[in-house]
Formats: structure tokens, C-alpha cells, sequence
């Protein structure tokens, strides 16, 4: 886990509901919680406001920081992604969405771009140039990102799933979701059973159970139920998420105010 992944991590789970400046005391000792050194936690710090998601301001000698409005929407459209992942049953009208895009070999960092955005777009590649998702209203997403890298000479086609080959194949070769199940599996095994001891503990195991689910939204395609393997986990990965979440709130949260009233004490 990174210095600056965690510190987002915290800015969404316990800055952003407040909206008010927190000491780099408070950033910095919360981050060592999870073993970040005090100098990777202050560079975190720093290249998060250059990056515009967050500003500073000197009280005297100290230091306290507080989220930009591009770094509350930026962190506010992140928790709408995290916390609505997989928390409800999606109906399929049994149409795909098919995009087709081709890349010379030569330009590698233009293909990378390509799947990666593509990727945590939902998309799937069974074949070269060709990229499919069962979710059609994804179309403009698909746009945004095929007019961002200038490739104009794409196609794409929505339509069911014909006569010729088999559907599950083609979900095998776009998505490994084997290795999703595995993540998943992980996840259930670490946090299914965790009981903090206390406000401390909660705030910790909260803080971790947020970090490693905000990964899966970009991971899981979310396909429909039938296009999934017999053991799959996810909805069960989803279900200690969001009653662990709910579970460990309010403990994490008072912990959390805490540890700002003792430092703004200072």
C-alpha cells in the first residue's frame, strides 16, 4: 500500500464527511499506523496538493490541510463508486456492446492508454482490436475515451450474441476472472472474521477494508449473473464489505474525531 494511496484512502473516509482542515499531525501519525514512514507521508502530502487535490495553510508553526473543490469531487465521485459498488443486481437485456479499434504495434504506449482506460472502462478484449461489455450504456464512456487518445477510426456495433461459438468462451478469453475470484476470495478471508477490539482497531481494519475494496470497481467488469463462473464470490465479497462498513463506522469515525480534538488541542 502506497503513502499517497492510503492518504486518499483517509482524505475520502474521514476528511471528505467533515469538510474542515485536518493537522499534518493528524495525516501524518494516521499514516504511521500503517507502517509510512514520516517522510513518505509528508512527500505524499506534497505531491497531493501539487497534483490540486489538496491546499495548506501555516497557523503559526504549524501546518493544517484542507481538499480543494476539484479534490471533494474528485473524492466524492470516488465514494459514490466505492460504496455503490455491489450493492445491488443488475438486469441484462442479453445485448453486448462492441467497440473495434485498431493500434499499431509500433505505438506501445498509445495501445497501453488504450486498455488500460478501456479496462477500468468495464471492457473486455477476446481478440486483438476488438472489445465487448454487456454494458451498452457504456457507449460514451467508450467515446470519451477513443476522442481523448485521438482514434477516430473505431466502430462499434450493440446487438445479442448469435449462433456461432459460445458466449462463455468469449467472457473467458475477455476477462480473467479466475484471478478476480482469487482477489475476492482474499478479501473474504481477511475481513469476514476481523473483530477490532477497539475504537483504535476499528479505525485501522476501517480504514484497510475501504483501501482494499476501492481496487474491485475497477477490476470487476460487473458482468450478469449468467455470465459468471459456478464460484463466484463476489457477491459474498460484497456482502462483508458493506455490513463491515456500516458495521465499523461509527467507532472508526469517533476514533478518528478524536485524534483531531487531541492535536487542535495543541
Amino acid at each position: 500500500m502506497s503513502a499517497r494511496s492510503l492518504l486518499m484512502t483517509l482524505l475520502g473516509e474521514f476528511v471528505l464527511p467533515r469538510d474542515r482542515p485536518v493537522w499534518t499531525s493528524v495525516l501524518v501519525d494516521a499514516l504511521a499506523t500503517f507502517d509510512v514512514e514520516e517522510k513518505s507521508a509528508r512527500q505524499a502530502l506534497a505531491r497531493t496538493a501539487k497534483e490540486g487535490w489538496l491546499e495548506s495553510e501555516r497557523v503559526g508553526r504549524r501546518v493544517r490541510w484542507s481538499l480543494t473543490e476539484p479534490g471533494r469531487k474528485l473524492l466524492t465521485e470516488g465514494a459514490h463508486r466505492i460504496y455503490d459498488f455491489g450493492s445491488s443486481e443488475r438486469t441484462w437485456d442479453g445485448r453486448w456492446l462492441i467497440v473495434l479499434v485498431s493500434v499499431p504495434e509500433a505505438k506501445r504506449d498509445l495501445r497501453h492508454q488504450l486498455r488500460t482506460k478501456l479496462t477500468w472502462a468495464g471492457f473486455g478484449s477476446p481478440d486483438p482490436g476488438v472489445w465487448i461489455t454487456p454494458h451498452t450504456s457504456r457507449e460514451k464512456e467508450a467515446l470519451t475515451i477513443l476522442d481523448a487518445l485521438a482514434l477516430g477510426e473505431a466502430m462499434s456495433f450493440v446487438g445479442s450474441y448469435g449462433a456461432i461459438g459460445d458466449e462463455s468462451t468469449v467472457v473467458t478469453r475477455a476477462w480473467d476472472l479466475r484471478e478476480l475470484v482469487r482477489r475476492y476470495d482474499e478479501f473474504v478471508a481477511a475481513f469476514a472474521t476481523l473483530d477490532p477490539a477497539d475504537e483504535a482497531a476499528a479505525l485501522d481494519a476501517q480504514t484497510r477494508l475501504v483501501h482494499e475494496w476501492r481496487r474491485f470497481p475497477f477490476l470487476d467488469p460487473q458482468l450478469p449473473p449468467g455470465l459468471l463462473p459456478g464460484n463466484w464470490t463476489g457477491g459474498r465479497a460484497a456482502e462483508v464489505f458493506h455490513g463491515k462498513h456500516a458495521e465499523w463506522r461509527p467507532s472508526a469515525q469517533r476514533h478518528w474525531d478524536r485524534l483531531v480534538a487531541v492535536e487542535g488541542r495543541e
